[in-house]
């Protein structure tokens, strides 16, 4: 797989990474083929791995996805996860504050839905949003924002420390490819329940966004947290690079299982 990563201390462009890239699967319906072949795999070995997450306990992995609106955050929780058992995951939703979240700090909420040791963690959203829509919009100060992006290092550092692996996802797409997706759930009526006009006031802000994302991303991506800039406009590509992604990192964990019980004799033992 062709390398996605974001090194510490890069200053991001966006604008030199392709939401078309396909990698090495040029060739468009033989490429597609053999890239979901390829997905196919990977998603069959998380299934194992995940057995080996869940039993061993005692390490986590945390999944956090971002990207535009339209940019395929469900669909890649729904095809790269397909495999994964429900017992040892989570997703969870970082939408608009309660009251009572906004009576804590913004990572309060956050904390709360990170995965115990032996889980999986999926964030759809997350804590990155308290300084992109909030900076976009105005809602913070400049250094209020660099406040944030100070805890949000800390933060993950913690985690990290705590035996929370962490794997962040930009999912990159154009914005012809929004328009497109958008223009679908118009005129589709099994997709009208996704749209929002907020997103066509969003879409506006397009530049603004890309600009808040390379400022946050370059700031964040550090080696126990590393950020993974994914091509997203062909769906089938953008499944396989997080899927790959996901089991190279628990493959680097080298999770071994649990030892036998010592008081049981297997051998002698019987079950009548």
């Amino acid at each position: 797989m062709k390398e996605y990563r974001v090194k510490p201390g890069t200053k991001l462009d966006l604008g030199k990474f392709d939401p078309d890239d396909t990698g090495d699967y040029t060739k468009k319906e033989e490429g597609k083929a053999k890239a979901k072949a390829a997905t196919a795999e990977r998603i069959a070995r998380l299934s194992w791995l995940q057995e080996r997450l869940y039993a061993n306990a005692s390490r986590a992995l945390l999944i956090v996805l971002q990207g535009m609106d339209t940019s395929g955050k469900d669909g890649t929780i729904k095809h790269v996860m397909s495999g994964v058992n429900p017992q040892g995951c989570r997703v969870a939703t970082f939408k608009t504050p309660t009251p009572l979240e906004l009576a804590h700090d913004f990572l309060w909420r956050v904390h709360r839905e990170v995965p115990p040791k032996g889980h999986i963690g999926i964030f759809n959203r997350s804590h990155y949003e308290d300084v992109l829509i909030t900076r976009v919009h105005g809602l913070i100060s400049d250094k209020q924002a660099k406040l944030r992006l100070d805890q949000i290092r800390e933060f993950e550092e913690l985690l990290s420390e705590s035996g929370t692996v962490l794997l962040k996802f930009f999912l990159h797409i154009s914005k012809e490819e929004q328009r497109e997706r958008l223009e679908e759930r118009i005129h589709d009526p099994e997709k009208r329940w996704k749209f929002s006009v907020g997103d066509l006031e969003e879409r506006k802000l397009w530049d603004e966004y890309l600009a808040a994302f390379e400022e946050v991303i370059s700031a964040t991506s550090l080696d126990h947290a590393p950020w993974y800039i994914v091509p997203a406009n062909r769906k089938w590509y953008r499944d396989l690079v997080v899927a790959d992604t996901v089991v190279t990192m628990l493959e680097d964990m080298k999770l071994q299982c649990p030892p036998a019980p010592k008081d049981v004799d297997f051998d002698k033992l019987k079950i009548t």
